[in-house]
């Protein structure tokens, strides 16, 4: 795997949205967000554009992301927010581009097709970590800024990815080694059948959701398992599920979270926990992919055995 360089205070920041639009007013303080941390940034022109649901056309976006791995000024690029549209890019990226000019590149939700490709495609390391609009500008706390520096910042490394709130639930014991692969469950399961389809033999797993009920989760849950995926993964890491319970009125005695979990991934037999703090909810930790790592599910602890930047 490539690994990019890691990011100084003063360095320069490109901010993308590959995804879905926001408002000005949120662009300007996401912009002033990164400046008062100590940033230069450069703002994409997909964060001021807007194409329906889409932070612009197709080829805006694309375009966008593509310049910003050329721009030799540009340090490491950080997306602005998720939503919807990312898949829709992928065959328009120029992944030679992006393998011979490795950035730190920074994102989760939508942005997880992104993830997948780089890692597979362009052989790079990205993280899984808070974006400017979704996260920063709001209520961004000390520890999620500690666990993305620890990630992307020189000097910074820690190779324990430690879990904020310490609520993490043991599925299956054991212990499993592997590069981290993985991100959102929709955009996960959105990739099989297709070029970009989530490589996860010998390697650690990691899923997150938010806002899907149960039944939703098993369905993709299921696809999973039928693909394979969870079967060649070498151990399992189920991260924060936001606001995934069961709301139709057409299914009154629906099965939970746990209940699913319990008949889908318990079987598998892997080193598996849940409720790891990392993806849609505040406190998060920030997950560098493609790196290895060891998960110990007996003691809840995740270590990275190698740094994530040079």
């Amino acid at each position: 795997m490539i690994k990019p360089k890691g990011l100084k205070i003063g360095d320069t920041i490109g901010v993308v949205a590959p995804a879905s639009p926001t408002t000005i007013d949120r662009v300007e303080k996401a912009y002033e967000k990164l400046i008062e941390m100590g940033f230069k940034v450069i703002m994409g022109e997909s964060c001021y554009s807007n194409y329906g649901y889409l932070a612009g056309t197709d080829d805006v976006r694309a375009e966008d992301l593509n310049k910003m791995f050329k721009n030799q000024e540009i340090d490491g690029i950080i997306c602005l927010r998720g939503g919807y549209g990312t898949p829709r890019i992928l065959d328009l990226l120029d992944y030679d581009l992006i393998k011979n000019n490795p950035k730190v590149f920074i994102g989760y939700s939508d942005i997880t097709a992104l993830h997948i490709a780089f890692n597979k495609l362009s052989t790079l390391v990205t993280f899984h970590g808070p974006m400017v609009s979704s996260d920063l500008i709001g209520e961004f706390s000390e520890f999620s800024k500690k666990s993305l520096y620890n990630s992307i910042l020189e000097g910074k490394f820690q190779p324990i990815i430690k879990d904020p709130l310490d609520e993490i639930t043991i599925i299956n014991g054991g212990k499993a080694e592997g590069a981290i692969i993985g991100g959102n469950l929709s955009l996960i399961t959105s990739t099989i059948g297709t070029p970009y389809e989530i490589d996860s033999k010998g390697k650690i797993l990691f899923i997150e959701e938010i806002g899907e009920e149960p039944y939703r989760i098993d369905r993709m849950l299921t696809q999973l398992r039928l693909s394979k995926k969870l079967e060649e993964a070498e151990g399992i890491i189920l991260g924060d599920f936001n606001n995934c319970v069961a709301e139709s009125s057409e299914y009154d005695d629906s099965l939970t979270l746990e209940e699913v979990i319990d008949q889908i991934i318990k079987p598998l037999g892997k080193a598996t926990i849940f409720n790891f703090k990392a993806g849609h909810c505040e406190p998060t930790a920030t997950i560098p992919f493609g790196v290895k790592a060891k998960l110990d599910a007996d003691n809840k602890v995740l270590t990275l055995l190698e740094k994530p930047i040079v």
